[in-house]
């Protein structure tokens, strides 16, 4: 090897070898070396030739060119198909839908064996313009499981499956799911009590450049938000931006819980007005949305249930008791399994408006007291927990 070495770098032994080397040499090895050496060196008048770049074998450029082949043919092998993403992105829109007027716990669980095969799928291989489409959907089911999650009262859970989505959104480049995710995140934010956070997340959504009528949504929770805090300026200005948005909205990828029909926006405009003290308003556009509500092919139980509370609230603002277990009658009504966390703490703060009104004593109104605050024991987090089911996770 030495010798070898000698020669390719045009040298002789004694240039590569210090006295430790020799050392190390075995005394047979050193014997070649010193006969190698004394060899008498070879000289040439002719002078030295550049010497041509080595060719490749035949057998090489063929080698090669069947490892290019061999790495398009696993690039183009995919564990889902065309036909299965297009399936997967209906399965989504109809959990989006039924979950409206359906059962919040059963939906709730397919969103989640969804999800799983949506992520399992991922684990595998496919091309890029499919991984895409994985992500797509996997984001919004984790859109679909925090808005859930937080409405069956684990707002902890909600807020972890929408940091997912927004992961899904930002690999898949996609600007809707990045929009609703902050919807989504705005709303857990604010029935949490992150009232900032709130804000924040719905104007983070605003400035995405997003079709359908997320925008007009994102409006409505950031005077959501600005009207808990008192902010009544803002919260109209909001409102006001919720209104400009409805004109430019387009149609919404998915539909459903991601939308944000005429009704909803109403519902949001009642809430609003009721807290910065325009009942009267207020009581317009609740009934307004229940209209509205009445013409749309699903009713969605929730949103109904806020827009009658919201009614009754301000009818009671607006020193008209007695309508206001009419205006309650049907959320009353609702089973304990459909009382969503929402739901429950706007009842809530209607008993609270009555407990501070200077009418509290009348009995009509500590009749409503009464009932709200038994009304409230029985909701859907009570049944979940009491379920054989998993909570939401």
């Amino acid at each position: 090897m030495l010798i070898a070495l000698a020669a390719v770098y045009g040298c002789k032994i004694d240039d590569i070898l210090d006295i430790e080397d020799r050392r190390a040499l075995p005394t047979a090895d050193l014997q070649v070396l010193q006969r190698q050496a004394s060899k008498p060196q070879e000289r040439t008048s002719a002078p030295e030739q550049p010497t041509a770049p080595p060719q490749p074998e035949p057998d090489s450029v063929l080698a090669a060119a069947a490892e290019s082949a061999a790495w398009a043919q696993w690039a183009e092998t995919t564990n889902v198909g065309d036909i299965a993403l297009e399936q997967l992105s209906v399965d989504v829109q109809t959990l989006a839908h039924e979950y409206l007027a359906g059962d919040a716990v059963q939906v709730f669980q397919r969103t989640r064996l969804l999800r799983d095969r949506v992520f399992a799928l991922l684990e595998g291989h496919q091309p890029p313009r499919q991984a895409t489409e994985l992500y797509v959907s996997a984001g919004y089911l984790c859109g679909l499981l925090a808005w859930m999650s937080s409405d069956l009262g684990n707002l902890r859970a909600a807020d972890t499956h929408g940091r997912t989505a927004w992961l899904c959104a930002e690999n898949a480049g996609h600007d809707d799911l990045r929009a609703w995710v902050c919807s989504t995140r705005s709303k857990v934010a604010l029935w949490e009590g992150r009232l900032r956070d709130a804000v924040n997340h719905a104007r983070r959504g605003a400035h995405v450049n997003a079709r359908g009528s997320v925008g007009a949504l994102l409006a409505c929770q950031e005077a959501d938000a600005w009207s808990m805090l008192g902010a009544a300026t803002e919260a109209e200005a909001a409102l006001t931006r919720a209104l400009q948005a409805r004109d430019s909205t387009g149609p919404d990828e998915i539909g459903g819980l991601f939308s944000c029909p005429d009704a909803r926006q109403e519902n949001y405009a009642a809430a609003v007005h009721l807290r910065i003290g325009k009942p009267a308003k207020a009581l317009r556009e609740a009934e307004s949305a229940l209209t509205l509500l009445a013409t749309q092919p699903v009713r969605p139980y929730g949103t109904e249930a806020q827009i009658r509370i919201s009614q009754a609230a301000a009818l009671h603002s607006g020193g008209q008791p007695e309508g206001v277990m009419e205006a309650l009658g049907p959320v009353l009504a609702m089973p304990g399994e459909r009382r969503m966390g929402p739901v429950t703490q706007r009842m809530r703060e209607l008993g609270a408006a009555m407990t501070r009104s200077p009418s509290a004593d009348a009995g009509v109104i500590a009749s409503v007291r009464r009932t709200i605050e038994e009304w409230c024991l029985d909701s859907a987090r009570q049944h979940l927990a009491l379920s054989s089911g998993d909570g939401p996770t």
